[in-house]
Parts: structure tokens; sequence; C-alpha cells
């Protein structure tokens, strides 16, 4: 016996599962990475800080605070580990990305040293595309430079503006380190009162506005604020001009009074070691002069809130912030570079648009910015390696909403998050057949819904010869070339007080052990030989 189907019923049929379709498809959260370059762990508002940050409290509020995560350090490592969720020596970024100004200085010849992104890694963006999301990214890439293959749209962007480069000029980006748009060229000419936190923000919104379907969407918006140099508009700074007078004593204090209120650190703690002098050391022409740099310092943190708010109200008007995922976080600690009390390079460079190198707020205010923590970026003290984190997801983090998550994460657990809320698997093999590296990340989607998730048996660091280990609340710390570990207990001295090394010398052994295990099966051994430029 013959069955017949009206074709009435099948057009209606096919109608709705074409209608079906793009529901479906958002269903999948819209995910944007948010991601500030060398911002300290306190400089926000939602973390301490004094400086007005309201929409990035605002993501705070409403979503969960993060009292234990941790980028790998640096710029360019942290980038290469959030891209790929492989520490940065798997990725092949263990040292810096590549430099403009000088070809092939860091590729030392290994596997965990070449410079770039290698093709036994995947990214966000390849992995996202792949599930369905269109994937766009404006501001800082600093994983690949020289050759095309290694920028974002042969790594799975669709559309980018940016820079290749590790930093640039805010105000008037200069050769070599100019902006680029997709695929270049680079370009150095721009209108007046450029400002590139205004414009990676700018093209970002348009990127979207530029849609065409109902597709969901990935946005990695990285930031080079508040990265040196010390440039930022004139109506940003002024309104900090003469706050910070005070001095960065009582600005530690009033953070760390406000942490305390907060309930996210442990007065137990105290105040991590001194950096800089007492401020009632320094003569008046000193002070007018710092509080001068960290007004502007201030003033780029400023800023990149209120882009950030520019990017929250074209969400809401257009009925796309409710099922957005939003990540906020930082690449490493706040940058004391070039190691100078006060300040790099000479007062008359800050806010110049054509000074680029090292015109920076100083290992004084860089103390400032890590409270309570201990020294800074590059090193893997807390105040290197701790940064703040912040899930926003009206749709999908309500239970949540405005609590703190305390269970130690990493940066690389942010791809195993992505393709559990992206419904796809992280690939086996990419690139024409190439072997992907596997992730040892841990997805945080249980922790964003429940407040409860898997947590790391270890967590490991290496960058520039800075080692560290945490299991649990010890973590051991050294450089590569000291044969002695020092060994804190997280619990009771997150702001590294007290070496107890000596008092647990099996727990030191049971760490050196674990540490150099990994560190010979994860690329970070052998170092290869780093290329002398001047030669």
């Amino acid at each position: 016996m013959k069955t017949y189907i009206s074709t009435t019923f099948l057009a209606g049929l096919c109608l709705s599962f074409v209608l079906w379709l793009p529901v479906q498809a958002q269903q999948k959260p819209n995910i944007i990475l948010i991601m500030a370059d060398d911002m300290g762990y306190s400089d926000i508002g939602c973390y301490g800080g004094e400086i007005p940050t309201p929409n990035i409290d605002k993501l705070a509020e409403k979503g969960v605070r993060f009292s234990q995560f941790y980028n790998v350090g640096r710029c360019c490592p942290t980038r290469a580990s959030l891209l790929t969720g492989l520490q940065p020596h798997q990725a092949g970024v263990g040292h810096m990305g590549e430099d403009p100004e000088k070809q092939g200085v860091n590729d030392w010849g290994v596997h965990g040293y070449r410079g770039y992104l290698n093709r036994n890694s995947v990214t966000l963006a390849e992995v996202l595309q792949e599930a369905g999301y269109h994937t766009y990214m404006s501001g800082k890439w600093h994983v690949g430079m020289h050759g095309k293959e290694k920028w974002p749209l042969q790594r799975g962007f669709e559309r980018f503006y940016g820079i290749l480069s590790g930093g640039a000029s805010h105000l008037q980006p200069y050769p070599p380190r100019g902006v680029t748009s997709d695929n270049g060229p680079e370009e150095y000419s721009f209108p007046a009162g450029f400002y590139d936190t205004d414009a990676f923000t700018d093209n970002a919104i348009n990127f979207i506005k530029e849609q065409q379907d109902d597709k969901p969407f990935f946005l990695y918006m990285a930031h080079t604020a508040p990265h040196w140099p010390l440039q930022a508009k004139k109506e940003d700074y002024e309104q900090f001009v003469g706050k910070y007078m005070k001095g960065w004593d009582v600005v530690r204090q009033e953070r760390f009074k406000k942490q305390l209120e907060l309930g996210f650190i442990k007065n137990e703690w105290g105040l991590a070691q001194r950096e800089m002098r007492p401020w009632t050391e320094l003569t008046q022409q000193e002070k007018e002069e710092v509080d001068f740099r960290m007004a502007v310092y201030a003033a780029q943190v400023y800023n990149m809130d209120y882009n950030t708010g520019k990017l929250l109200d074209y969400l809401e008007q257009t009925g796309k912030l409710d099922n957005t995922l939003i990540l906020f976080f930082s690449d490493n600690g706040a940058c004391a570079e070039p190691y100078k009390e006060l300040g790099g390079k000479p007062f008359a460079e800050v806010n110049d648009p054509f000074k680029f190198w090292a015109v920076s707020y100083g290992q004084g205010w860089a103390n400032a910015s890590n409270t309570p923590f201990k020294r800074f970026k590059v090193e893997t003290y807390e105040g290197g390696i701790a940064t703040p984190f912040i899930a926003y997801w009206p749709a999908g983090i309500k239970a949540q909403a405005g609590k703190w998550y305390d269970t130690p994460h990493h940066i690389i657990d942010i791809m195993p998050t992505f393709v559990e809320l992206a419904g796809t698997k992280y690939p086996a093999t990419f690139h024409n057949g190439n072997k992907i590296i596997p992730t040892e990340g841990i997805s945080m989607v249980p922790a964003f819904k429940n407040g409860k998730g898997k947590q790391h048996e270890y967590l490991y660091w290496e960058h520039q010869n800075n080692c560290a280990i945490r299991w649990g609340k010890w973590k051991a710390v050294k450089k590569l070339e000291d044969k002695n570990w020092e060994l804190y207990d997280m619990d009771k001295d997150r702001t590294e007080h007290h070496d107890l090394a000596g008092k647990h010398p099996d727990i030191v052994k049971k760490l050196d052990t674990e540490w150099y295990k990994w560190a010979n099966s994860h690329h970070v051994l052998p170092k290869g030989e780093e290329v002398d430029p001047y030669k």
C-alpha cells in the first residue's frame, strides 16, 4: 500500500524547517573576548581600583568574577595560549612574537620558540568558524607577522582591523607599526583626533553591523591599552591630573581596603613588598611628574571602559546582548618596564604621538596597579600572572550573577569553554591533516552556570626563565638557572611574603619533579638559541 503526503504539507514542513534554522543557530551564544594589555590586577573598580570603570563594573555586577584566574605573564605568550588553548611553548610562542624591526630575532630554531603560531595548533577562530560562527578581530595580534600565512585572516578570522606587532603609538601608529585592515597593507595616515582604542572598538562594532545573517558571532577585542606608550586624549587625562598627588602609598592602601570590602582577598595576606621609595621621599617635581604619568595611564583605562560601554550599548540596542557571553581580562600583570621607579623615557615624551618605546609610568605605580600582589609582568609571582576575570552572559549566567568564583583557572581553559558553548569538538587534525596538540584546558561552563566545576591538579608557567607551578594551595617559584625553589601557601599568603621551602622539602621535591616533567613534554625545554639581532 502506497502512502501519499500532500504537497501542501511538505511545503509547510520545509517552511517550518527554514524558519527553525536561524532560531537554532542563535541558541548558541555570541562570544566576545575583551582583553586589556598590561593592566594591573586592581586597576578597575570592581577589583579595587579608583579609576572610573562603570561599564566593566556592570559586567562584574551582573556576571561572575574570578578571584584566581591566571594568564601566562606576558603579551604574546598569553595571546598564543588564549587563541590555541595550549601552553604558549606548544603553540610556538614561548618567548616573544615576531618583531617588526628585527625579522628573525625571536625564532630560536626549536618548536617552543619560533615567534609565531605553528600549524600543530588551532585557533579559537578556526574552531568556531567550523561550528558556524562569524569570526571578527580588532586590536593587537602579536603572534606572527612576517608572511601573510601567519596573519589573522589566515588563522580563522573573517575580518581584522588592528596592529600585527606587539604595540604602537596610540595616537599615530607610525612605521613599521601601522594599522592593518584585513590583509593589509599597513596604514600610517590617520584623521585628526585618532585614538586606537576608539578605532578598534568602532571597527569591531562595524563588523557586527555588516553581518547579513543570524549566525552567531565571535569577536576578539584585543586592546593595546593601557600598554605603554603613555598616550591619552586630553579630555580623558585632564580629569585625573592632580588626583594621584596623594601618592602610591595611599593608593595602595585605599585599593587594599576596597578589596577587603569586596571580599575576594584576605587581610592576613597584607600588601606585597614595596618596590619603590615612600612617597614622602620624592621631590615636589618628581611627585608632579609621576602624578601626570599615572593620570595618563588612568585615562587609558578610562577610555577602554567607555569604549566597552559603546559596544554594550550597540548590543543592547540590537537585541544581541542577552545571548552574548562577554569575557574581560588582562594579558598579564602591571608593567614596570624599564624597571625605573619614576617611569621610562623623559617626561617630555609622554603624549608625544611619535614616541613609543617604554614611555611608561614606572615601577612605583606598577606596584600599586598590582595591589595586593608581588612583582610585575614577565615574572611568575602573582603580580605577573594574576588577572581580573569577568564572565557576563545574561541568558546563561543567572544563579551566579554578581558572585565571586574562587577556584583557580588558567587561560588555556577558554578554548574548551568555547568548544562546549559552540556544541562542537576540538579537532585532532586541521590545516590539511596536520596533527593538532590536544588542549589540557577545562571548560568553565559549569562554573559560569552552577558555581562548581573541575579543577586542575597542577598549573604550570615558564617565561623568560621565570618558572612556577601550583598544586592546590601550594605554589613554587624560581628562576630556571636556580637550583632552589621558593614555596608559598596561597591560602594564607597569596602576596608571597613567607617562603616555606625549608619547612616542606617533600612538597618542593614533588613540585620540582612535576615541573620538569611538564617542561620536557611541553616544548619548554630545550630552549634553542636566541639570535643576536646585531650580528
